[in-house]
């Protein structure tokens, strides 16, 4: 299912969007880097989890590219990143600088036509450069979808896993997602939970769990009783397990549709870990 996000804007924010891009119009355009140099963002699998980045600065050219200050301005998110570092990119060498970002904007951001996205590169001797940002693998589109998705399902309601109840080998377990309206206007269904890549819902069975769940912001708090049995059963998956039980959640809100990740809380991941061994046979 894929993630994707839109919201409709009024005249007023069409005329100030207009306001803008011809004011852009008329700015100076982005300042080409030195000869041989090229700046991209990327994200690395390990940079996912603690939101960073990488500005990637490839220097092909003949001198040394002493950068003392990186900026990245982008309207998906809520405010500028700064990276006030001295940093050294020699001749003929690629340098993965990393940035911290911030959250995402989802609230009254430009759609994907609108939006800019601009790297600034500061160096020692005073030069300045501005260019548009590129980001080759588009994580930054991908990143917005996600966290504007996950802003909309909380204006609704909390999703967050209850009580877990353990069960004898054999038997499925079940664990209780709770949904907690959260007063806002809106609604959403909550359409299916995906197994993990240690828990699934029956024992015959990978298929995701159909729930068609409607929930309004101001309606009633509800439950869903969901049926686990453990996908694997080797020791060594569990003793590693970093990922088995994070759930994905399908939805559908008045935005858009896709997926967002509700895991359980440390205490009750520890009891189903101890669960999965007891019922593999080697707790």
């Amino acid at each position: 299912m894929a993630i994707w996000r839109h919201r409709a804007r009024g005249a007023a924010s069409t005329l100030a969007i207009g306001v803008v891009l011809a004011l852009a119009a008329c700015a100076s355009e982005p300042e080409a880097l030195p000869a041989g140099v090229t700046v991209t963002l990327q994200q690395l699998r390990s940079d996912v989890a603690e939101r960073t980045a990488q500005v990637r600065v490839a220097n092909a050219s003949d001198d040394d590219l002493r950068i003392a200050r990186i900026e990245l301005r982008d309207d998906w998110f809520t405010g500028a990143v700064v990276r006030e570092r001295d940093s050294t990119v020699r001749a003929g060498r690629t340098v993965d600088l990393r940035i911290a970002l911030p959250p995402s904007a989802c609230e009254g951001e430009p759609d994907a036509a609108e939006r800019r996205s601009t790297l600034v590169i500061a160096t020692r001797d005073g030069a300045e450069y501005r260019v548009a940002a590129a980001d080759p693998l588009g994580f930054i589109t991908d990143l917005h979808a996600r966290e504007c998705l996950a802003h909309d399902v909380a204006a609704v309601a909390a999703l967050s896993w209850g009580g877990f109840t353990p069960s004898p080998p054999g038997s499925p377990a079940t664990l209780r997602l709770d949904v907690a309206p959260a007063g806002g206007a809106e609604s959403l269904r909550i359409v299916e939970v995906r197994p993990t890549n240690l828990l699934q819902f029956g024992a015959d069975s990978s298929e995701p769990l159909r729930v068609g769940l409607e929930v309004d912001g101001t309606g009633e708090a509800a439950s869903v009783a969901v049926p686990l049995v453990p996908l694997r059963c080797d020791a060594h998956a569990v003793q590693e397990d970093k990922r088995g039980t994070v759930f994905t959640i399908g939805v559908e809100t008045a935005a858009g549709e896709g997926l967002i990740e509700v895991p359980v809380d440390e205490e009750e991941r520890a009891r189903m870990l101890t669960w999965v061994a007891d019922w593999c046979g080697f707790g």
